[in-house]
């Protein structure tokens, strides 16, 4: 293989993104920073709601990621919404999946 097919081959590795094994242990390190930095102050660090916000725990994937999607679209679901519609407004369908499945497994 001469040089150049070396460096093209190498440079589509890395556009390709990293190996799946570094991408499998990403996302949920990526997905409790989110919920950290985003949910915990509402739902607290152990999910189980902070005064009038909702607890999270023992709730489904599904669950979770259909009531994201619903505040991301900007429909108002309940008396918090006001809050909830701009924290998800910005999330990607994997972050809402991240996010859905840390905490479907954290939270139970």
């Amino acid at each position: 293989m001469t040089s150049s097919r070396v460096l093209a081959a190498v440079c589509a590795a890395m556009l390709a993104g990293p190996p799946a094994a570094i991408a499998d242990t990403a996302a949920p390190v990526a997905a409790a920073e989110l919920y950290a930095a985003s949910c915990s102050a509402c739902h607290g660090r152990t999910g189980r709601g902070v005064s009038v916000y909702p607890s999270l725990q023992n709730r489904t994937a599904d669950y979770i990621t259909e009531k994201l999607e619903i505040y991301r679209s900007g429909e108002r679901i309940g008396p918090n919404s006001g809050l909830m519609i701009p924290n998800a407004r910005d999330l990607t369908d994997a972050e809402i999946a991240a996010l859905s499945e840390f905490i479907s497994t954290t939270f139970r």
